[in-house]
């Protein structure tokens, strides 16, 4: 299973390159850390990672990764549905039972340190609630690879660490996860790093 981009580069029409020439290989079992200046192109490059959009320069291949989650800035979620609601529905897509489904999703909103909000609905989830429980659905969901774009950017430095705490969680043999960040305490917690800089004018 790897994401392999080589010589990646991308540009919107009538502006400047946002990067170029990036080549990278990414295999599971690792946190790769995207980290870059604002306005560098991150997230139009998790987007390329996605199949969302095609590079403007370069190729990405997919080599056994069928299933891609990304997690944006902003939390997104049913306002009305609870936590367990809402990390259940990609155990219950997978064909299990609500029976099956929901001792699995309360095991994993435990995990991520949210056990005490699982009857709770989205809409009335703090930031940090919000953002660690999409963490936890896309950990329920069977992807291959998990796309995070800046999930700390506002949230406090106690609720970036807790963050940061649950991406590491995430990380397994069965999965690649790249997380773009400007943060320095998630970027410690990463394995590797994947500089995007702009093309100098």
């Amino acid at each position: 299973m790897r994401l392999v981009a080589e010589g990646l580069g991308h540009r919107f029409p009538g502006q400047p390159p946002l990067f170029a020439d990036l080549s990278f290989d990414l295999r599971p079992g690792v946190l790769y850390g995207l980290v870059g200046p604002s306005g560098s192109g991150k997230s139009t490059l998790l987007s390329i990672l996605s199949g969302g959009l095609r590079p403007s320069n370069g190729n990405i291949e997919a080599i056994g990764v069928d299933r891609i989650g990304w997690i944006m800035q902003n939390p997104v979620g049913a306002p009305r549905r609870t936590a367990i609601d809402q990390v259940a529905v990609p155990l219950l897509a997978r064909g299990l039972l609500r029976r099956e489904a929901e001792p699995q999703a309360r095991d994993l909103l435990d995990r991520f340190g949210l056990a005490h909000v699982a009857a709770r609905e989205f809409r009335r989830l703090s930031g940090g609630e919000a953002q660690r429980m999409c963490l936890a659905r896309a950990a329920a969901s069977d992807y291959d690879a998990i796309l995070i774009d800046e999930p700390t950017a506002q949230l406090d430095r106690d609720t970036a660490h807790t963050i940061g705490d649950v991406i590491r969680e995430m990380v397994s043999e069965e999965r690649i996860v790249v997380l773009a960040t400007h943060d320095e305490l998630l970027r410690n917690r990463c394995d590797q790093i994947l500089q995007v800089d702009p093309v100098a004018p």
